[in-house]
Order: structure tokens, then C-alpha cells, then sequence
């Protein structure tokens, strides 16, 4: 700040600032989907590209960005999927964390064989279906991992009000005997490593 003009006149103001800017960023809107295999029996999760933990696509709103289109630009820049024909402006289920609203849009009857890949670059390192049934609801002991071991802060206080709505809604398809029992990865990247060669 010292060595801009244009910002001098706030640098007495720089912890104020900082403040009020931490707090708008926890009160921002995140909208995403749940998205769901064509037997209703998968979900399709992202992992970020620094942490290990996972979650549905999803994202801050900007401004004036209705939810269902920030959560088909946060779907299309994590997945590389086009959720727009598919989504439904009233199914969704909406949490809030202290003062931030998260809503997912359910995304229901995506085939398993489509071809995910995140449009940003490192921002998602991996894309995986994952079955609903190794996942389990929060409580205080699983809040950050399911019975897969995978961390699930941001996937678990979602998963009660999924499962209501899953056992209201009929799946496309009949679940497959010869699905696998485990989440298989769609996409996964691996971050490089500055390398040496020896000649």
C-alpha cells in the first residue's frame, strides 16, 4: 500500500479493511450440485486441488448471479458438465453455515460413463463417483470422514435431506449388480513435481 499512491490514503485503515473484506467473504452465497448417477445409488464428488478433503461442485455467487446459474457455472468449471437441461430450480437442499447460505441444486440421472474434467486449471485435482451407502450422515464421529475414509466436511451435513429426497424420487434405472461397490475415479491430475535430469 505504501509505495501505490492510489492506495496510501487506506493504509491506516488496513486492518478495518481486511476485517470487513473477511467478513463479506464468509457471508457470500455458495451454490453447487449434488449430482447423481441413473440409479440415484452414486454421487459424483471433486476434490480440490491444494486440500484433501472433498465436496460437490460448488461456489461463491457473484454478484447478481442468480443460484441456479452459479451453481451450472460451478458444475461446468469443476466437471466440465453442462448441468443446465438437467437441473430443476426447485429441487434443491440449502444449509446454513454460520452466516453463509450453501444451496445444492440435485442433479439427478447423469449417466455413469460421462466424461468429467475440470474447464479451471488447478482448482480440482480429482472427480470421482462415489457410493452413497459408504457415505454416512454427520455425527460427531464421522462429520469429516465416511466408512470409505474419504474427508466429507463439506459432504456429510447434506447427506440426511439427500437421502429423504432419494427415497421420494424414482431413479431412472434400477441399480446394476455389477456396479462396482467402491467410488471410481473419472478424472484425477496429478500435480508436478519440479523433476532433475542428470545427463
Amino acid at each position: 500500500f505504501n509505495s501505490c499512491d492510489v492506495l496510501k490514503p487506506y493504509v491506516a485503515h488496513l486492518d478495518d479493511i481486511f476485517k470487513d473484506f473477511t467478513s463479506y467473504k464468509v457471508r457470500v452465497p455458495v451454490t453447487g450440485a449434488i449430482i447423481l448417477d441413473e440409479t440415484y445409488e452414486r454421487c459424483l464428488l471433486v476434490k480440490g486441488w491444494k486440500g484433501s478433503s472433498w465436496s460437490f461442485p460448488r461456489g461463491k455467487k457473484s454478484k447478481d448471479e442468480e443460484d441456479h446459474a452459479c451453481a451450472i457455472r460451478e458444475v461446468l468449471e469443476e466437471t466440465g458438465f453442462d448441468a443446465s437441461k438437467l437441473l430443476n430450480k426447485d429441487e434443491y437442499i440449502e444449509l446454513i453455515f454460520g452466516q453463509q447460505r450453501v444451496r445444492l441444486y440435485i442433479i439427478a440421472g447423469v449417466k455413469d460413463d460421462t466424461a468429467f474434467a475440470p474447464l479451471t486449471k488447478k482448482e480440482i485435482s480429482e472427480i470421482a463417483w462415489q457410493r452413497l451407502d459408504e457415505l454416512q450422515p454427520a455425527n460427531d464421529d464421522v462429520i469429516s470422514r465416511g466408512i470409505s475414509g474419504l474427508k466429507l466436511y463439506m459432504v456429510a451435513p447434506f447427506l440426511t435431506s439427500l437421502k429423504s429426497w432419494i427415497s421420494a424420487h424414482q431413479p431412472p434405472l434400477t441399480p446394476k449388480l455389477d456396479m462396482p461397490l467402491k467410488g471410481f475415479p473419472l478424472f484425477c491430475l496429478q500435480k508436478s513435481h519440479n523433476l532433475q535430469m542428470s545427463g
